[in-house]
C-alpha cells in the first residue's frame, strides 16, 4: 500500500492528480480509515476557507508595489 502525503491528498482534492495516482488515492481512501479521516481534515480546511471572504488591505498592495518599485530602481543603471 502507498503512504499518501498530505501535499498527494491536495492535489487529488483539487484535481490535479494523475489518473493512475487519483485511482491509487481513490481505493486507499475507501479501505484507510486513518487516511479518509486526513482526507476529511484536508477538506474540513478547504470549505473554511473558501467561506472567508479575504483580500488585501489597500495598505498592503501600496507597501507591496513600493517595494517592487524601490527594487527595480535599484536594479536599474544609474543614469
Amino acid at each position: 500500500m502507498h503512504n499518501f502525503t498530505p501535499e498527494d491528498l491536495l492535489q487529488y482534492l483539487y484535481h490535479e492528480t494523475s489518473p493512475k495516482q487519483t485511482a491509487e488515492i481513490k481505493a486507499a481512501l475507501e479501505t484507510d480509515w486513518s487516511l479518509r479521516e486526513k482526507f476529511e481534515v484536508i477538506t474540513s480546511a478547504q470549505k473554511r476557507l473558501e467561506a472567508l471572504k479575504m483580500s488585501p488591505s489597500q495598505q498592503t498592495i501600496d507597501n507591496i508595489l513600493n517595494y517592487a518599485e524601490k527594487a527595480i530602481a535599484e536594479l536599474s543603471p544609474q543614469a
